[in-house]
């Protein structure tokens, strides 16, 4: 009895790890499904799920506005050719052209200390219009990881 026990209490931790993978691989991968940006209630569940799950999480091509909060993943790559925008947070309805400051410093406490002293010197969250740099410039004067070749 005690080993059918502890026997079913292992398959239903094997099949949640299984389950919990296979969902973390499929959601915490890459950038590329937030790359337009959006709200942040969107992008916190997945967010949590890379910071939680320890994987490599790619940001490559285009990743705007949001999308730059996946830079504050502890296991973050970015990738040569990505390009980043960046803006400052904005409110919504009729507060869509009103900076907000919260908003705004989310995005600042997920950049590491040279890419926040870097946009917070030259402006680009003090602003609505978009202020890009590239994955190249990322990784060789930010310190950001360069992604593995796939």
């Amino acid at each position: 009895m005690v080993f059918m026990k502890r026997f079913l209490v292992l398959a239903m931790l094997a099949v949640a790890a299984i389950a919990t993978a296979g969902v973390t691989a499929a959601q915490a991968d890459t950038s590329d499904r937030f790359s337009k940006g959006g709200w942040y209630e969107n992008f916190a569940p997945a967010i949590d799920r890379a910071i939680a799950s320890g994987e490599l999480f790619r940001i490559r091509g285009h990743c705007q506005s949001n999308c730059t909060l996946f830079l504050g993943v502890r296991n973050v790559c970015v990738e040569r050719s990505a390009r980043l925008l960046f803006h400052a947070g904005h409110g919504r309805g009729a507060n869509r052209n009103v900076i907000n400051q919260g908003s705004t410093q989310r995005m600042l406490n997920a950049y590491n200390s040279k890419l926040r002293q870097y946009v917070f010197a030259r402006g680009y969250l003090n602003k609505l219009e978009f202020s890009a740099i590239s994955g190249a410039r990322m990784i060789d004067e930010f310190g950001y990881k360069e992604c593995p070749k796939r």
